[in-house]
């Protein structure tokens, strides 16, 4: 069995786990890279090796409010750096397309709106693994990111946004490797300030004193290795979001299928990621689903990761 370019860089304080994984992985199955992304939202434990760089582009498509049209697609164009075997950082630049008509909601959308392609957001990322998924039998990693946003998310208008993420990393090898089990329990601080909006209609709200929200999230994934460089799985999130004036002020469930490929050199996985159950503080006016919360979420996502190791 051979070596994947990734694994042979390993340097000596990281051959144990490259030889536990090769005694637990000799099969007709392809080893998996370090840091290769299994899954489309839940996060796994790995780090890149020292000296070992990626780089990702992600594509996340929100669509229908159950009313309306809406249509939103974030990209992120992210690099990785392995600064040592346990230790790596990262940095993106984010862009939104929007396409929203015949929606009004207070505080959220103003009206209609139509981006092509803009420059929405900026991210600085840490990422430490003190225990290996293979070689300490159990992964544990942790997680902080800075965002600075500059657009809404939801309504594409002017918004300054500063947030600080933090997030614990479980990962398990489950059937000698042929199965591999993800959890995360993430919390984000987020200050929020909206710019001011000319001719609004009467009545319309839209706040611009600064904000202040918590937002928590726990996900878990499982996904299973049914080809060689093929995994089929699914994965679960759920996440609520405490604002300074109304206590919790929206929760949701997302859960669906991922489909992930890994080749010599590159990789990539999809998962479709539609809600399952969600609530809030506010529903739209005239909203039917009322076990969903449609506001700032919609009732399904899509997410397509590529990454490549060089």
């Amino acid at each position: 069995m051979k070596f994947t370019p990734r694994i042979a860089r390993l340097n000596s304080l990281s051959f144990s786990f490259a030889a536990l994984g090769m005694a637990c992985l000799i099969q007709p199955f392809a080893v998996v890279h370090a840091d290769e992304n299994l899954f489309g939202y839940v996060k796994g434990a790995e780090t890149l090796p020292k000296g070992a760089r990626e780089m990702y582009q992600w594509a996340t498509i929100r669509s229908d409010k159950g009313q309306g049209k809406y249509r939103a697609i974030d990209w992120k164009t992210e690099f990785e750096q392995g600064v040592t075997d346990r230790f790596t950082a990262s940095a993106a630049l984010g862009f939104m397309t929007l396409n929203t008509s015949g929606l009004m909601i207070d505080a959220y959308l103003p009206g209609d709106k139509k981006i092509s392609l803009k420059p929405a957001n900026i991210e600085l990322g840490a990422k430490y693994n003190f225990l290996s998924p293979a070689a300490d039998d159990f992964g544990l990693s942790s997680q902080v990111e800075l965002h600075y946003g500059w657009l809404d998310n939801h309504s594409g208008q002017d918004k300054k946004t500063v947030a600080l993420e933090g997030n614990l990393i479980g990962q398990k090898y489950l059937m000698d490797a042929q199965m591999v089990w993800v959890g995360n329990i993430g919390f984000e601080g987020t200050y929020a300030r909206r710019a001011e909006i000319a001719n609004l209609p009467a009545g319309f709200d839209w706040p611009t004193t600064p904000e202040m929200e918590l937002e928590v999230t726990l996900g878990t994934g499982l996904t299973y290795r049914v080809a060689p460089n093929w995994y089929v799985g699914g994965e679960l999130q759920y996440q609520t979001e405490f604002e300074t004036e109304v206590g919790q002020e929206r929760w949701s469930v997302f859960g669906g299928p991922t489909v992930h490929y890994g080749a010599k050199d590159w990789w990539l996985t999809a998962t479709w990621f539609p809600q399952w159950q969600g609530g809030g503080f506010e529903t739209i006016p005239g909203q039917t689903d009322d076990n969903l919360h449609l506001i700032e979420k919609t009732k399904q996502e899509f997410r397509l990761k590529l990454g490549y190791n060089f």
